[in-house]
């Protein structure tokens, strides 16, 4: 009985050291590009293509994910979407840069995360089981990454600054009517700074978020946004085979926690996310992704 239950220990020890490997180098690794079309443009529009970035949680080694978000390029979207926590590094922000590089001369727009202000720390990541990493940023007020440098490097490429802000520009040959919000998991967002309804003239009208909080979908909604970009939740980032998304880390529903889905009369895209905290550097039946939203008219 005694050999039983010692070998029985002895495989569950080994089939855990070997997820445990799968789940920090071939999966975390083990990147992904999704594609959805979203009939959404008035009929016989051109189709706009945009690629949706976020949660890269880079550090400066990671030169797999910085090399893969480059190639990105060569699918030709009219418009980057950057849904933030881009950086898990205090010199992270030159790598992403160079991550992003071509795609840095096509239109874009960005909003910040909380990890795009404030470092990564050590902690039990299966806290995120029974609580939400909000409540540690409470006592946490001044912000010890570089977002200032990232935000102006953007900028200064022409990207759209969307944090508690709206604005207009051309991707394709399309008009676009773009607002977003600061974090809302770090209570940073100000929706009334942007609240009112979006312009009708404009061929199709986007809403930009880090997390996605249903009270602040419902608003983008209200106003008429018809395609609303968020992130943060990375997925889940450790799901289970047959059941899915454990935990989302804000308000948003599990069945909702990545990919396509409807909020009310609005489009919904919420990315996976590319990265991972450096303190939790894994992933399980959740592989890291980008998106193409492929915008065509409708039927």
């Amino acid at each position: 009985m005694l050999r039983r239950i010692g070998t029985a220990a002895a495989v569950t020890g080994a089939l855990g050291v070997a997820g445990l490997v799968y789940a920090s180098v071939v999966e975390r690794n083990w990147f992904r590009l999704r594609h959805y079309e979203i009939p959404i443009l008035a009929p016989g529009s051109d189709r706009l293509r945009i690629l949706h970035l976020s949660d890269a949680h880079l550090t400066p080694g990671r030169r797999l994910l910085i090399d893969w978000i480059r190639s990105l390029d060569a699918h030709n979207p009219d418009l980057v979407v950057n849904t933030g926590d881009s950086l898990a590094h205090p010199q992270a922000v030159k790598p992403f840069l160079d991550a992003l590089g071509p795609l840095l001369d096509r239109p874009g727009l960005f909003v910040y995360g909380s990890n795009d202000l404030f470092s990564p720390q050590p902690k039990n990541p299966a806290r995120y089981l029974w609580r939400s990493s909000k409540a540690d940023y409470r006592k946490r007020k001044i912000p010890d990454l570089p977002w200032r440098e990232l935000g102006a490097a953007m900028r200064e490429a022409g990207w759209l600054d969307l944090n508690n802000q709206k604005g207009h520009l051309t991707a394709g040959n399309l008009r676009i009517a773009a607002a977003g919000i600061h974090d809302s998991h770090i209570g940073l967002d100000r929706y009334e700074k942007i609240a009112g309804p979006a312009d009708p003239t404009a061929d199709v009208r986007i809403g930009v978020m880090h997390s996605p909080e249903p009270r602040n979908l419902d608003r983008f909604t209200a106003d008429g946004y018809e395609l609303l970009l968020a992130g943060h939740t990375h997925g889940g980032q450790i799901c289970l085979p047959f059941y899915g998304t454990l935990v989302t880390n804000c308000g948003i529903d599990r069945a909702r926690a990545w990919g396509l889905s409807r909020n009310g009369t609005s489009w919904l895209h919420v990315s996976g996310g590319l990265g991972t905290s450096p303190y939790a550097p894994v992933r399980f039946c959740c592989r890291p992704e980008a998106a193409l939203l492929d915008l065509i008219p409708r039927a």
